[in-house]
């Protein structure tokens, strides 16, 4: 979407402003879905990896650039199987970046919607969350509370995915 109507700083007129409404729109859609499941504190890294994992899913799965008020609802299956847990997310988010990256150099026109995009999922990928090792059940021990368990450093896309993928389920 282009809003038009401001000058540019030197003077000569013509500069456009290129609001990134796909990626706002598909992060508002993340941020609902969790605020109502009300899994965490919205101002937690927990909060954040799930808003950001789900509102790639949500961004990336809209292959026909128009996501719809409408739709929204009938795309909740869609994203739960993108987001479950046997599900190869991490690799269907890489190649669906690159394809559009891909897209974008053909046209020439910077997307600000895959730069905000590619800034979440580089946060996802690079930031590492301490969380609790689910899978360092000891043998014969009886279960202990989430923050008496070992813990271990997870990147913030693992945390994050499940989060979202129980969200839709609340929603």
């Amino acid at each position: 979407m282009l809003h038009r109507g401001h000058e540019s700083t030197d003077g000569t007129g013509g500069g456009e402003l290129t609001v990134p409404m796909a990626w706002l729109y598909a992060e508002y859609i993340a941020d609902e879905l969790l605020r109502t499941g009300d899994l965490m504190p919205p101002t937690s890294f927990e909060f954040r990896a799930g808003r950001d994992a789900l509102a790639l899913t949500v961004f990336l799965s809209d292959t026909d650039g128009e996501l719809s008020g409408i739709r929204v609802v009938s795309q909740l299956e869609n994203w739960l199987s993108l987001t479950a847990y046997d599900q190869p997310w991490r690799e269907w988010v890489r190649e669906r970046m690159a394809e559009l990256a891909g897209q974008e150099a053909d046209a020439r026109t910077p997307s600000p919607d895959l730069a905000l995009a590619d800034e979440a999922w580089r946060w996802l990928e690079e930031t590492e969350l301490l969380a609790p090792d689910l899978d360092a059940v000891p043998e014969g021990a009886a279960p202990v509370g989430e923050d008496e368990g070992p813990k271990v450093w997870t990147p913030a896309w693992r945390l994050g995915l499940p989060l979202g993928h129980l969200a839709i389920h609340l929603f």
